[in-house]
């Protein structure tokens, strides 16, 4: 996703797309697997190039339109959200092209290699025997296959091992983000400060800039006290 999204950014600053390098969906069939925020992106993305068709895979059920008992306010609304990129799609393609309890079981090439078809395939909820968790777990012989020219992947972040490995000391957890006070964004080494994904794994710029203004102020009360 970050790789089809920028290249497109990027030509469209820089030619208004006549460069030609991006990823293009033009004409193409396009899957996107997520169901995110960057997932919608991707589906925007590929309609503004042109694509022939475009589907959107989410592994979870589709959530209610309105407000369940269990998720009264001020909890935050578990509801569906149809986005721009939903929006775009339904206008265009006549359908919203999000499938849900959805995901990829195999992928199907050409005599040259060339991605051609996607195999689908259905998915349930099923608790673990073991952990007593509850998965995501495929539904046999539901398989059904569709035509793909473009699969995106707009699933999962992981953080970036730049600054964790290049900071002696520094403490880091088992997901491999930055350890630090909840309160003031410190971390095991009393200079250094850190927010955002880095801390919390893939989350919202809101709650990034919400650690940065908690970071400063405590750096500025640190250094007025020495």
């Amino acid at each position: 996703a970050v790789d089809f999204l920028k290249s497109t950014t990027k030509s469209l600053l820089n030619s208004n797309l006549e460069d030609g390098n991006y990823i293009s969906a033009k004409d193409k069939h396009v899957i996107v697997i997520g169901g995110g925020d960057t997932g919608n992106d991707c589906v925007g993305t590929a309609i503004r190039h042109g694509c022939a068709s475009v589907t959107q895979l989410e592994m979870m059920p589709k959530l209610p339109e309105k407000r369940t008992e269990n998720n009264s306010w001020p909890e935050w609304p578990r509801i569906l959200k149809t986005d721009y990129g939903q929006e775009e799609a339904i206008a265009v393609f006549g359908h919203d092209p999000r499938i849900y309890q959805t995901t990829v079981k195999e992928f199907v090439k050409d005599e040259s290699g060339k991605l051609v078809k996607a195999i689908l395939v259905s998915l349930k909820a099923e608790k673990n025997s073991e952990t007593g968790r509850m998965s995501m777990v495929p539904v046999e012989g539901s398989e059904y296959t569709i035509d793909a020219d473009v699969v995106v992947v707009a699933v999962g972040v992981s953080p970036n091992p730049i600054v964790p490995n290049s900071v002696k000391g520094l403490e880091i957890s088992r997901k491999g983000t930055i350890v630090v006070n909840d309160e003031t964004m410190q971390s095991n080494l009393s200079e250094f400060f850190a927010g955002g994904d880095i801390v919390r794994g893939g989350a919202t710029v809101i709650l990034a800039m919400g650690d940065g203004r908690r970071a400063a102020k405590h750096i500025d009360e640190m250094f007025k006290a020495n």
